[in-house]
């Protein structure tokens, strides 16, 4: 490998790259990694990280309002958006600090710059050309816009945490996990929203009860739904607000629009298709098994390769590539159980196969749930409900999926998502004795 500049160059640096660049250091290699935008990646400077933290945000809305039902005088709250979106700002930037300080004590070289293939070995970096014995393609993704007029007066997810200021009227387009979320998001900011989706179903892919569960819930707190609805057109007025052309629904007024309708991997401008890289039909980088492209010295991990896109799940992909390809150990990913969750108002969060995933499957499945007010819930005054809910093999007893929306079900789940990752039965569960008083102790008692 010593005819080449270093044994690994990795494109991009968000966190499946930078686990790969790392580990494969880590193995002795010669790494180098070239991101144009920031380092982190969109789950740490766009996405994840700072979401969640306008998540806690959004919490206290409610929290502020209950916490007089429990004693507290908390006067008249006011909420000043600047100051957290500032805040949230300030911690991206700590963080992109952090990871790259990760990759230089890593012994990882950072190229600030974009880096387009030449050929299976070569690269141009911000005008200089470097070789890699392996190349490793984790430029991720980013959000799609729909083809429709007036769309540039819309936002995405990227530019969201940069507003100047809180829309009174947002409209949401899509019914996923990044509009439902700020939806919620918005809607304890005081702001009226409104989702768009052009189909009758938010979260495609949850357990049906579950996802329903949400949608009686976002109703209630006033959030709007205009189902198999899409745009025609969108206007701007001279004062700013905006007017949207529908079709399936009337036209709506609004301050502002925010395009939560999918995903794009980020693969233009690349050279992949120069190269010979066989691209998918939605634009993904294909790989087999081993995260290898068609090109033997080029591989892929991450949002690009579209199989997966959650970012564990990236960081997964590039510990068991760089740990094959440097470190002479036979890892590779398994895509099975899955946790995922939805930052809602209430959150929710599953694992393993729905109810209806389980029927067509297996055929014959138990089903049990627990459907009931937090205790939190019960002294604030809030009819809120929490659901939760096990599905079963019948011929085995065991659990194939756990599925639940209320307060803290991310944070549970993620000790379901181990019994199912480890086939655990239901008798196991039975046999727990419960921890009271708790909401996880529904986990345990469901007859």
């Amino acid at each position: 490998m010593a005819q080449y500049d270093y044994d690994l160059f990795v494109i991009g640096a968000g966190s499946g790259g930078v686990r790969a660049a790392r580990i494969a250091a880590g193995h002795g290699a010669r790494v180098a990694i070239a991101e144009e935008h920031q380092v982190g990646g969109t789950c740490v400077i766009r996405g994840c990280v700072p979401k969640k933290l306008l998540v806690y945000g959004a919490h206290f809305a409610e929290d502020l309002e209950d916490a007089r039902r429990f004693g507290w005088d908390v006067g008249t709250p006011k909420f000043e958006w600047p100051v957290l979106r500032d805040n949230v700002l300030s911690e991206v930037a700590r963080l992109n600090s952090i990871y790259t300080t990760n990759l230089d004590n890593a012994g990882v070289e950072i190229h600030l710059a974009r880096a387009t293939l030449l050929d299976a070995h070569m690269l141009d970096v911000g005008g200089k050309r470097v070789t890699a014995d392996k190349i490793l393609i984790a430029t991720g993704a980013r959000p799609a816009i729909p083809d429709v007029p007036g769309a540039e007066h819309g936002i995405t997810s990227n530019e969201v945490f940069h507003l100047d200021h809180l829309p009174e009227r947002i409209v949401i387009a899509g019914g996923g996990y990044i509009a439902n979320e700020f939806a919620g998001i918005f809607q304890q900011f005081g702001s009226q929203v409104t989702i768009v989706n052009r189909t009758d179903v938010i979260l495609r892919g949850y357990d049906e009860q579950i996802r329903d569960r949400l949608l009686q819930i976002s109703i209630t707190k006033g959030i709007q739904f205009r189902f198999n609805a899409q745009f025609d057109r969108i206007e701007k007025h001279q004062d700013g607000s905006l007017r949207l052309s529908m079709s399936g629904c009337d036209d709506i007024e609004a301050d502002a629009v925010l395009f939560a309708t999918g995903r794009v991997p980020n693969v233009e401008g690349l050279g992949l298709e120069d190269v010979g890289v066989a691209l998918g039909d939605k634009g993904q980088v294909k790989v087999n098994a081993r995260a290898q492209t068609n090109v033997p010295s080029i591989f892929a991990i991450g949002d690009v390769t579209d199989h997966v896109q959650l970012t564990p799940v990236a960081i997964r992909e590039g510990q068991a590539f760089a740990d094959r390809e440097f470190g002479n150990i036979d890892r590779t990913v398994d895509y099975a159980a899955i946790p995922s969750a939805v930052f809602s108002h209430p959150p929710l969060a599953g694992v393993g196969l729905t109810e209806g995933q389980a029927r067509n499957k297996l055929g014959s499945v138990r089903v049990y749930t627990s459907d009931f007010r937090p205790m939190k819930n019960v002294l604030a005054g809030r009819n809120e409900r929490s659901l939760y809910k096990l599905v079963v093999d019948e011929a085995t007893d065991e659990i194939v999926g756990v599925h639940m929306i209320g307060p803290d079900s991310p944070e549970l789940l993620q000790v379901a998502a181990i019994a199912v990752k480890a086939r655990l039965k239901k008798a196991d569960f039975d046999a727990t004795v419960a921890l009271h008083p708790t909401m996880a102790e529904e986990l345990v008692l469901m007859k």
